[in-house]
């Protein structure tokens, strides 16, 4: 399974974006869908999940009530949806999957994610 995120770009503070992130095969019901970015020289860090099965999310403290988290079952798509974009928010934005072969609790950790696409840079100008 490949993984593509798309829909970065160049804007300014206080606009919005819409990522994608797009899955070359299935996304199964107890998966779940993670949104990263990594800044430069940081690590990565967590910004919103999606349960596959019931869209169930969970944010970040930093993106609660700007970034909206959203699945397409009939494209195995995902989307995070940025309101209100701050300069700090500019980062190479990842998804990544967590497969599991059960109902789990959310977890923000990167490591839990077992499958990772290609990013899409996300630069926010003050």
């Amino acid at each position: 399974v490949q993984l593509q995120a798309s829909g970065g770009g160049l804007v300014q503070a206080g606009s919005s974006l819409r990522l994608s992130c797009a899955s070359s095969g299935p996304i199964f019901s107890n998966d779940h869908i993670g949104w990263f970015h990594q800044a430069p020289e940081q690590e990565h860090e967590f910004v919103a999940v999606i349960n596959w099965r019931a869209g169930k999310t969970f944010y970040a403290d930093s993106v609660k009530g700007r970034f909206t988290v959203s699945r397409d079952a009939a494209k195995d798509t995902v989307y995070l949806q940025m309101n209100g974009l701050k300069s700090e928010d500019t980062a190479v934005y990842y998804c990544a999957i967590r497969r599991s072969d059960r109902a789990t609790p959310f977890s923000s950790f990167a490591s839990y994610f077992n499958e990772w696409g290609q990013g899409t840079l996300v630069t926010v100008s003050s």
